[in-house]
């Protein structure tokens, strides 16, 4: 069957379809990886988007139980370059065109998606539609420009959870942490597991008190798609527990902290989606190669640097990737160290949460 994905700036991309029929709207942003592509299409923040892969072959080693970011695909649609027939791997339960028609998910072949690439990089990200129904021009335009951007929306609401649970217990688990589901992914939870967390999971809409009287040793700001200036309550939420418990934000979780601190944020021209940024540890001169997926960024220089320290920079385009607090238990960063393409590079930054609820547990019992 013939698709199309049509750019609201007229650009037109045409190929076959090899997921579910219908029409799909969404800014469409490129991704680098060249492998982990069940990860991308199951991670919560590509909400709202559509997702092209610059590799060119997708799928050769289908899709497994295991390695789901969460609990179904969030993403609006899948482009590729070439969709592989042929899924080779032990752990390979289904392969990817079976598992995204099951999930309804729109995906698309045949597309040059390095051209695509290049006009992204040139013009920046923008709305699109991606269609199997229509194949008038000038219809899947207009579709492309009337369709929501991510300016203004908030997605967290739509794959949040809705009612708190506890994750696997851990045993002789030494610290308890509160997430905060702003669409949180399975990795970062393992990662908290391997280090003896007890984690209660919470819904992105849990307030402060709430949050509080579960008597956490430390808070984790999940992840999240979309705009981060359009969740107030997140932003109020977490502007109430700075300096009341050690606290670790992720990607979205580095952004909302960035608000709650007085500062602000931006949009980049076409993002950073990955799994091979470069990224620079200021304090130790380090560089990780690191998993990224965001298309908004801190204005580090809206933060007061009385408090505020920048910790990590993008090697690439010099934007910040991460700040501590001077004063308070408090540290982010934009990438996402709970995934693995360095391959470990960024695993030092849970331990560094561990040893910041560590010194507050016996900073509060020699009070």
């Amino acid at each position: 069957m013939q698709a199309y994905l049509v750019l609201e700036d007229g650009a037109v991309f045409k190929g076959r379809s090899f997921g579910a029929s219908g029409e799909a709207y969404g800014e469409v942003v490129f991704n680098t990886s060249m492998a982990g592509y069940q990860e991308i299409i199951t991670d919560p923040s590509y909400k709202g988007q559509i997702v092209a892969m610059t590799y060119p072959l997708i799928g050769n080693y289908g899709i497994n139980k295991y390695d789901s970011e969460s609990r179904k695909p969030f993403l609006e649609g899948f482009v590729v370059k070439e969709s592989s027939k042929l899924a080779s791997n032990w752990r390979s339960a289904q392969g990817l065109e079976e598992y995204l028609k099951e999930n309804n998910i729109l995906a698309i072949e045949g597309v040059d998606t390095r051209q695509l690439t290049l006009h992204i990089r040139e013009k920046g990200a923008m709305k699109a539609v991606l269609s199997t129904l229509d194949s008038d021009m000038k219809s899947l335009i207009n579709k492309a420009k009337k369709c929501r951007s991510l300016v203004g929306v908030d997605l967290v609401k739509e794959v949040s959870i809705e009612k708190p649970y506890k994750y696997s217990r851990t045993k002789n688990g030494k610290y308890k942490v509160v997430v905060l589901d702003c669409g949180v992914k399975c990795n970062s939870l393992r990662q908290l597991h391997r280090l003896k967390c007890n984690i209660i999971v919470v819904p992105a809409k849990t307030s402060a008190e709430e949050i509080l009287g579960l008597c956490p040793d430390g808070i984790l700001i999940s992840n999240g798609p979309g705009d981060p200036a359009a969740l107030a309550y997140l932003i109020k939420t977490v502007a109430s527990l700075i300096g009341k418990v050690p606290i670790f934000g992720i990607c979205l979780g580095h952004q909302i902290l960035g608000l709650a601190l007085g500062g602000k944020t931006y949009k980049l021209k076409f993002g950073h989606h990955g799994a091979n940024h470069p990224v620079k540890d200021l304090r130790t001169q380090k560089i990780a190669i690191t998993s990224q997926n965001h298309g908004f960024c801190v204005d580090i220089e809206s933060l007061n640097k009385k408090d505020i320290e920048l910790t990590h920079i993008n090697l690439n385009d010099g934007t910040s990737e991460g700040m501590r607090h001077r004063r308070f238990p408090l540290f982010s960063v934009q990438f996402h160290p709970e995934a693995s393409p360095g391959p470990h590079d960024a695993g030092y930054l849970f331990a560094e949460f561990i040893a910041m609820m560590e010194k507050r547990k016996k900073t509060r019992k020699n009070a």
